[in-house]
């Protein structure tokens, strides 16, 4: 599988759990609780599989900053959570941040 297409998929299965972590009400609705550990488990497997491939902080960094994005418009728009200017402004940075990351930075190009 190409790697950034795992990595993409990856960072679906963490958002995805981590959005059942909230929907699973402290774990004791069963099957958004199994839904987290579907989730997660997805995601760290598919995250390994990524690193055969990638260097270990650019996909790091680009599934924890997607992610942290995703999950904020995910509360967003299923959850009805509040997002301010300041809170727009991070999330911003973030996605620049990986941008720039994953496009310019010479120290984490994929090795061939």
């Amino acid at each position: 599988m190409r790697p950034y297409l795992t990595l993409a998929l990856a960072i679906a299965a963490e958002v995805t759990g981590t959005t059942a972590l909230k929907a699973s009400e402290g774990f004791s609705n069963p099957l958004p609780t199994a839904v987290v550990v579907a989730g997660y488990v997805g995601s760290f497997y598919l995250l390994g599989l990524t690193l055969e491939e990638l260097p270990v902080g650019l996909v790091y960094a680009t599934w924890a900053g997607v992610g942290i994005v995703a999950t904020a418009l995910v509360g967003v728009v299923v959850f009805e959570e509040n997002l301010d200017a300041a809170g727009v402004v991070g999330m911003a940075l973030v996605v620049a941040g990986v941008a720039v990351l994953n496009a310019l930075s010479d120290a984490y190009a994929p090795a061939h």
